[in-house]
This record gives structure tokens, sequence and C-alpha cells, in this order.
């Protein structure tokens, strides 16, 4: 199955061919490198309504894919153990479908966090771990969408919207600007639930490995490696901000 392009997405926006994409993240990276020699004899930006905009729409974007996987799951019926995909053109696997390329396409549109904070001149908030992931959700979500739109997948589009709705609260919260600093005490519980997310996805997706299931193992394979390296990042990411630097 895995081989095989999904007919249904295939001629989707940005699905039908590795060209687009990867068209859009060699031009991410010349921005990531590129952005601060632009930026270096210039003004930081502000951008306060322009981030309180995006930030608010990212948030119900997230709520509405979350809403989508959540129902869509619910009313097919879905397993948390062994999902296959619903290749037919059915309803309910249409809607799947259609979900998991917004979500994709989601990634796409996350990409302008790293173009805003090079506008601002916050380089410090462009590390590797923030490189590394907007990046790579980008290919890993592009094969999703391409051969296996549905199924195991759509826990992990269902977990990680339900984490950006809070994610994307928080920044929207952030942009309005330093008298809303007081407010935002729970950053360090936000990291901690993306860190239950990494061990919750990486549950799911190694208990396939070892069980039957018509569900491609490459996939699950790909998905524990991957999240495995998130857990990682983010751990020594959570050590240098909250351990080491309150000591």
């Amino acid at each position: 199955v895995f081989c095989f392009s999904d007919p249904r997405t295939d001629p989707w926006p940005l699905v039908y061919s590795p060209l687009p994409v990867t068209l859009v993240f060699a031009s991410y990276l010349l921005v990531v490198v590129l952005g601060p020699l632009f930026m270096q004899q210039r003004r930081p930006l502000e951008l306060r309504g322009l981030l309180v905009a995006y930030n608010l729409a990212m948030m119900a974007l997230s709520s509405y894919m979350f809403y989508e996987f959540l129902v869509t799951s619910v009313l097919g019926n879905y397993s948390y153990l062994c999902q296959p995909v619903d290749y037919s053109r059915s309803e309910l696997g249409m809607r799947m479908a259609r979900v998991c390329w917004w979500f994709f396409f989601s990634k796409v549109i996350e990409l302008l966090d790293t173009v805003f904070f090079i506008l601002r001149k916050k380089q410090e908030q462009v590390t590797f771990l923030h490189v590394y992931h907007h990046g790579t959700m980008l290919f890993n979500w592009w094969s999703g969408v391409k051969y296996v739109p549905g199924g195991q997948a759509f826990f992990i589009g269902m977990l990680n919207s339900f984490v950006h709705i809070f994610m994307y609260g928080y920044y929207a919260l952030a942009s309005l600007g330093p008298r809303m600093h007081r407010y935002l005490w729970w950053k360090r519980y936000l990291t901690i639930m993306q860190l239950y997310q990494f061990v919750a996805i990486a549950a799911h997706s190694s208990y396939n490995l070892f069980t039957e299931c018509p569900f491609p193992d490459g996939f699950n394979i790909a998905v524990f490696l991957y999240i495995l390296s998130l857990m990682a990042l983010f751990l020594h990411f959570y050590y240098r901000t909250y351990i080491r630097g309150k000591q």
C-alpha cells in the first residue's frame, strides 16, 4: 500500500508531485539563511496586528481540524489500536482524506512562524529545533496525504491540532505585547503538553509494529523514529529553558 499513491488525493494541490513541496522547503531554507542578512541593517518590524490576526486564524484552523478528525473518527468508529486507511470514495473516507490535506496545508502556512521571527529580528527563536520541526513536518505530512490519508494517521493529526489550539492561543496573547506577559505563566505547561503528545504518538505508532494490522509498518516506523527525535530535542529545550534557566 505504501508504495502506491492514493488516487483520491494524488491530484490535489501540492500533493501530485514532490516538486512543489520541495520548492516550498527550499524557499523556506533560503529565507532562514538570507532573511537575517536582509534584516541586519534594518529595524525590526512590529507586526502586532498581523501577528494577532495570524495566530487567531491558526487557532481557528486548528480547532476546525481537531473537530473534523474527532467527529469523522467517531462516526467511522475508528480504532485507536488498529485503523487501516479507508481508500473508498465514501463520504467518511473522503472527509478524513480532506482533513488530512488541510492538516498538511497547515504545515505549509506554519512556515510563516519563522518568517515573522526573522522580520521582528527575534533570531534567537529560530533554533535548530524550530527549523527542523517546521521543515520535516512538511515532508512527513506530504507523504501521509499522498499515501495514507487517514487510518492510523488520524490520531497524530487530531492530537497535534488539539495542542496547536493552545499553542496559537498562547502566541496570540503574547503578540498583544508586554502587558499580557503576566497572563502567560503557563508556557512551561505548553511544553509539557507537547511532550505528552509525543509520548502518546510514540506509543500509538509502535503498538502496531507488534500486532497484525493492515496499515503500512514503514509509515509507523518512520513516525516512531521521527517522534523520538522530537522528544530528544524538546526535552533538551525543556531542560535548558526551565531547569538550567531557573538555576
